[in-house]
């Protein structure tokens, strides 16, 4: 049986997951306490004891899922061995965040344009930090000639950032698109394997290939 304390934890992080799911698909201005509470179960008193407010509880929600990314992102890093693994390391565990739920990009997404100024304090905790380690292995790629010399790590970062969140929060209307007759999950592997691509081709130069002529003297 679980104890009281274990059955609180249970309740807020279920008001977590069931307001993170309300606000990517509504907005958080079309979302009422009233709802989540009739999602989670429980009366609208019960969440106020979890969470005091609306806003604290959109806190609650960007808060965790911020802290779950900058949580996995240095592990990725400090488990990759070379530049190119590292790379491909946290470029992968990026888009599959998103992609496996993508009402993480949907809400990140719509915090982003309709709450800017709140929601910066939160990507300077959670967010610039690993910016700041990527951009740093971009510039040390860049006096090694393996990343291409005009890049601006910084600004290649926000980039792809943006292009994984906003291709994601968007899929469903990207899909229509494709053909009538493709299973949606092979279209998402299609377009997470494009955008791996994109993000990999215009960071690294391509590797120098010799070619070998069979008719050459020194054949």
């Amino acid at each position: 049986m679980p104890t009281p304390r274990t059955t609180r934890a249970d309740i807020a992080q279920k008001i977590l997951d069931h307001a993170s799911r309300l606000f990517a698909a509504h907005g958080f201005d079309a979302v009422s306490l009233a709802q989540i509470s009739k999602r989670v179960g429980i009366r609208k008193p019960s969440l106020l004891y979890h969470f005091r407010s609306k806003d604290t509880l959109r806190e609650a929600v960007l808060e965790e899922l911020l802290a779950h990314w900058s949580d996995v992102l240095p592990k990725l890093l400090l488990a990759a061995t070379s530049g190119s693994e590292q790379f491909d390391a946290v470029l992968s565990k990026t888009v599959a965040f998103f992609a496996e739920d993508r009402d993480r990009a949907r809400l990140i997404l719509r915090e982003l344009l309709d709450r800017p100024d709140q929601v910066l304090p939160l990507i300077e905790t959670h967010v610039q930090p690993w910016v700041t380690i990527v951009s740093s292995y971009i510039r040390r790629g860049q006096e090694q000639g393996r990343l291409w010399f005009d890049a601006d790590p910084q600004s290649y970062v926000a980039h792809v950032t943006i292009l994984v969140i906003g291709s994601l929060a968007t899929f469903e209307t990207v899909a229509a698109l494709a053909p009538d007759n493709e299973d949606s999950e092979r279209l998402l592997e299609r377009h997470t394997n494009e955008l791996l691509r994109i993000a990999k081709t215009s960071l690294f130069r391509p590797r120098p290939t010799t070619h070998h002529d069979p008719e050459s003297p020194e054949s």
